[in-house]
């Protein structure tokens, strides 16, 4: 069993940073597909981002728009999410999640096997 804790989440004004962290722990294997979802209140869970333990090639949903940054370190087992030039509209709880594939950047909810408890990015304008 895989468990995954989020961390970092809060309030920010438009224009703000937060670098959000996911703590991995459990049988986690270098070859697993980590990625970041988030989800609005009346909207449905999106892909954010994706990274791959082994080699770190990530990839981005397009509303990204070279705001956010996938990074992992792992010595640590642990994933992050660096926000930058955030948005009212990035106000979301973001998830992080484990894929045990390593040969897609997974941009649906079925294609992920383990999931977190999420943690609740503002954005005020």
């Amino acid at each position: 069993q895989v468990q995954l804790v989020e961390s970092g989440g809060g309030l920010v004004q438009a224009g703000g940073s937060l670098r959000l962290s996911c703590a991995a722990s459990g049988r986690v294997f270098s070859s697993y597909t980590m990625g970041w979802f988030r989800q609005a209140p009346e909207k449905e869970r999106e892909f954010v981002a994706a990274i791959r333990w082994s080699r770190g090639e990530t990839y981005y949903a397009d509303f990204v728009q070279g705001r956010f940054t996938i990074s992992r370190d792992n010595a640590k087992n642990t994933v992050y999410l660096q926000m930058n030039s955030l948005k009212p509209d990035d106000k979301a709880v973001y998830y992080c999640a484990a894929d045990r594939a390593n040969w897609r950047f997974g941009q649906t909810l079925n294609e992920y096997h383990y999931w977190g408890q999420g943690t609740q990015v503002t954005v005020s304008s």
